[in-house]
């Protein structure tokens, strides 16, 4: 679930296993070819580009900015009810500071009052991007209606979206500023499962005086999709040594662990243990107790942990250095995967007949991916915010797949190509022209808010792809593409490695909880005139590949 709008925290589970010092390459995966050689990896740091960041200077960095929060909502104009809390802090290479605070308002939370305040090395003040540039003001902090009506309209609206066994966990009073003048409201969290089996947290906002239902999005974030299990061959996997069995337990990249839930739906699960070090046999299996899907996972949490320290230099899905965890084998015939903010985890279902878990590659950097947005522009699971997520997360994960060079599953602008989803071969989603998977959206419009966030993602993936290769007819590794445009335009791309920088950047630096995609536009041509120049062929691009979409 999204940061922002987190609270009610469901128990999270305890994760420490006794283990003895050591981490150990496995002697049984080591043929994969895993040189890391595509995007990102520009020999001269970018001024604009973030710079890697020890935990310690981090936390200066938080703790600084925390101790001059008062100053700085005065400087930037907030009322003398507002305050700030530091979230996260970006050091750029050149010395600039972009730091990201949520908001409270006599002592509530503002959903939807983020903001980035932009200081140069010299400390002189170089803007603020705003989620909402409403002033926050209410009448009263009093509410009309009582806490119990608002969890009632929740429990109900959850109902109406088909999740099962729903139960309310408490509502909070908040200021609700995400759309519209801001208001006093409840925010109410309705936990149990959605009707396919997914663990439901669905967020209902409502306001305080009419008990109107003013917002709701979905907490656990989740990629679609069903097929045969992606194998990425025979890899390497860094395991831990415990006494004289080896656990599924990578201590070089923040303690990423692998658990085995053997069809539950909950708890974190047991941790994968083996005698020889040898994970998996290389075929689906309808065991529980199977390890070659969480070969597939922990090889995804490695290679996604790795992307991001070697393309952006970014520590972990915090940024901290702490690694999420993954759990496999959930409940039983699971056609899913998502991420979970409330356990910091990603959660694997085996498919159909328990026979096609959904561990793949770029499935894995998708489901991590929604960690590090949750924990840096914390875009909103609905509406346009939604398929902006839901994009970065396919962006992501496609730059994971193409990091990976894997010989087994080279990179491609398919998404899950390899699970089968409709049983003919065909991906998820394609990036080149999303309609083409029946129902996601080339171009925007404004209804394209309407759409499922996996499929209002389109227009932004398709940005990326017009970004990164340009328009029309290409066969990259294999693969042909052709991308048209919306206004008939021919776009030439920049390279997948600088469309990321500018993705990155824009997600970290400017986009905003409520980020839509006249926003999103605003935010990668920011990103590409810090890290390129406002008159870069790279800032043009930017411009081309949105109006390429009809974004302008």
């Amino acid at each position: 679930m999204s940061p922002l709008y987190a609270r009610h925290k469901r128990t999270t589970l305890a994760v420490a296993t006794a283990v003895a010092a050591g981490a150990l390459l496995s002697t049984g995966l080591t043929t994969s070819a895993s040189a890391h050689t595509s995007a990102g990896t520009a020999a001269k740091p970018l001024a604009a580009a973030p710079t890697t960041l020890s935990a310690a200077a981090r936390t200066t960095l938080i703790e600084n900015a925390q101790a001059d929060a008062a100053g700085t909502a005065r400087r930037i104009g907030l009322g003398a009810k507002e305050k700030l809390v530091v979230k996260d802090v970006v050091k750029d290479a050149d010395g600039t500071l972009h730091t990201r605070y949520e908001r409270t308002y006599g002592g509530l939370p503002v959903l939807g009052g983020d903001l980035i305040v932009h200081t140069a090395r010299s400390g002189k003040a170089e803007g603020v991007t705003k989620a909402t540039k409403a002033t926050i003001k209410v009448a009263s902090l009093k509410p009309q209606i009582t806490a119990a009506k608002a969890e009632k309209q929740a429990v109900s609206a959850a109902r109406t979206l088909g999740s099962a066994k729903t139960a309310a966990d408490g509502a909070r009073k908040v200021i609700w500023a995400g759309s519209g003048k801001p208001v006093l409201a409840y925010e109410t969290v309705v936990g149990g499962f959605q009707d396919d089996g997914t663990p439901n947290q669905l967020h209902v906002i409502t306001d305080a005086a009419t008990g109107k239902k003013l917002f709701e999005y979905q907490g656990v974030e989740n990629a679609t999709g069903t097929g045969k299990t992606l194998y990425s061959g025979s890899v390497s996997l860094t395991t831990n040594l415990s006494g004289s069995t080896y656990q599924l337990y990578d201590t070089s990249r923040g303690g990423h662990k692998t658990y085995n839930l053997a069809r539950r739906t909950s708890g974190t699960g047991t941790l994968f243990t083996d005698a020889d070090n040898v994970w998996g046999t290389g075929a689906a299996s309808s065991s529980s107790a199977d390890q070659t899907a969480a070969a597939d996972a922990a090889y995804g949490a490695q290679e996604t942990w790795d992307f991001y320290k070697s393309t952006f230099g970014r520590s972990g899905i915090k940024n901290n250095g702490v690694g999420a965890y993954s759990r496999v084998h959930y409940g039983s015939s699971y056609v899913n995967a998502f991420w979970d903010d409330s356990c910091f985890c990603m959660t694997y279902g085996d498919g159909d007949g328990n026979t096609h878990p959904l561990t793949s590659l770029d499935v894995a950097g998708h489901e991590m991916s929604h960690g590090v947005t949750s924990n840096t522009a914390g875009l909103n699971y609905s509406g346009e915010s939604g398929g902006l997520n839901e994009a970065t997360s396919d962006i992501f994960g496609t730059g994971v797949e193409f990091f990976a060079n894997n010989a087994a599953d080279k990179g491609d602008y398919l998404i899950g190509e390899e699970i089968d989803i409709n049983g003919d071969g065909s991906p998820l989603r394609y990036m080149d022209k999303p309609s083409k998977d029946g129902g996601s959206a080339d171009y925007w419009s404004s209804s394209v808010g309407n759409k499922d966030v996996h499929y209002s993602s389109g227009v932004a993936n398709h940005f990326f792809y017009l970004l990164s290769e340009g328009s029309g007819s290409k066969t990259i590794n294999g693969v042909t593409y052709n991308s048209p445009t919306y206004n008939g335009s021919t776009v030439t791309g920049i390279g997948r490695a600088k469309a990321l920088q500018i993705w990155y950047k824009a997600l970290t630096s400017y986009m905003t909880s409520t980020t839509n995609y006249k926003a999103a536009r605003t935010a990668t041509l920011n990103a590409a005139s810090a890290l390129y120049g406002s008159t870069s062929t790279e800032y043009k691009a930017v411009a081309a590949a949105w109006a390429g979409v009809n974004v302008n």
